[in-house]
């Protein structure tokens, strides 16, 4: 467990030679927080790496994200990258909805901007321990260490999730953590003062010491919490029902120069939402997730939140395949419960319907092994059409 003093980039004056973008492919622990700091305070960026990902899919991230410098465990060496601009702090790749890598870039005014706002919401201070346990090539993981630099909290880094690791981290002093919902159901979360919760899709009820987060790569992390955007986010709904984010936390721009930032500063984050009476956030989905079927818009997240509870399902995404006559048809891939018979399509049927419209039931079912999801457990829906089913 490390506390450290709150970062301070060196003054961008002193630098002599121009911003190197470096990859750093370590594990989790103190020599990535220690080669964070080393590049930050060499005036450099940094782009964490997914250790799982094989060769050619490391190769593929550098050749589109174009990284000047990779440090791993055989040391360091040089990539033909592009640098970046003074200020920008990190590079985080995003696979969007297509699967096609991109990086967005963080600046340190960024960086410092939500480690500050969120610790104000959340009232964690330097006497806090943070516990980093998520993947550190994603936003998610990633901000709980940066968080920790910039506040001077203590810091707890594992390579990865492991539930009696996460409680012994808890027994040992660690008084926040940031988890998805899978993790969070692995531990006893009230062993810390402060959960935060991201990810996929939240259980109904949650203890009062976990705050659910609303926010992606482009945001520099969550934004808003339990429904409240952190002091100084702004919210918009679109006309068209889009969630517009305007904040000092969301990137400067795509590794390729483009952005998603409009004229006046709003981020179109591709989401679907709508302010509740109470003035909360509620999030639908992706745009590109909502699935219209006979003119009608079955979103997929409360469907599938109904289907989960048939005693035998294990595991299920809903999603919408071309259909002849409706547009699209419901569908949901289920991966059954092992030892009991797999779940039929009346049955699933009449389980939606009963709670409801009736063009939310799934039309079809497809039982598959496993689901394909990212390293923080949300289903990558553009990839389900690929699975085999039996």
């Amino acid at each position: 467990m490390t506390t450290s003093p709150p970062f301070k980039p060196t003054p961008l004056r002193r630098l002599v030679t121009v911003p190197h973008l470096v990859a750093v492919d370590l594990p989790g622990g103190p020599g990535f927080v220690d080669e964070l700091r080393r590049q930050w305070d060499a005036g450099n960026a940094v782009l964490p790496v997914d250790r799982r990902l094989p060769a050619p899919a490391k190769q593929a991230l550098f050749e589109v994200l174009r990284p000047d410098v990779v440090v791993d465990a055989d040391g360091t060496r040089p990539l033909a990258g592009d640098g970046v601009e003074p200020g920008d702090a990190l590079v985080v790749a995003t696979s969007g909805s297509t699967g096609t890598p991109k990086g967005v870039v963080l600046t340190h005014d960024a960086v410092a901007a939500s480690a500050l706002a969120s610790s104000r919401r959340l009232g964690t201070t330097s006497a806090d321990t943070w516990l980093a346990c998520l993947p550190l090539s994603h936003v998610g993981g990633l901000s709980v260490v940066t968080r920790a630099l910039v506040t001077g909290a203590g810091l707890v880094v594992h390579d990865g999730f492991d539930a009696h690791d996460v409680e012994q981290a808890a027994a040992d002093g660690a008084t926040a953590v940031s988890l998805v919902a899978t993790a969070m159901r692995r531990i006893d979360a009230s062993l810390f003062r402060v959960v935060l919760l991201g990810g996929s899709r939240p259980p109904e009820d949650l203890p009062s010491n976990v705050h659910t987060t609303y926010g992606m790569t482009e945001t520099g992390s969550g934004v808003v919490y339990d429904g409240v955007p952190l002091d100084g986010v702004e919210i918009r709904i679109a006309d068209d029902g889009e969630v517009l984010i305007r904040c000092a936390m969301q990137l400067r721009c795509y590794r390729d120069g483009t952005t998603p930032v409009d004229g006046d500063g709003w981020l179109h984050t591709g989401d679907l939402g709508r302010l509740r009476s109470d003035g909360r956030l509620h999030v639908d989905g992706r745009r590109g997730d909502v699935v219209v079927t006979g003119g009608e818009k079955v979103w997929p997240d409360p469907v599938e939140a109904i289907l989960a509870t048939h005693p035998a399902v294990a595991e299920v995404a809903v999603a919408g395949v071309p259909d002849p006559e409706w547009g699209q048809r419901v569908t949901a891939w289920v991966v059954p419960r092992p030892g009991v018979d797999a779940p039929t399509l009346a049955d699933l049927r009449a389980l939606v319907a009963a709670q409801l419209p009736a063009h939310c039931a799934p039309k079809e079912i497809r039982l598959v092994d496993q689901l394909p999801r990212t390293a923080l457990f949300k289903v990558q829906r553009h990839r389900l059409h690929g699975l085999r089913s039996y």
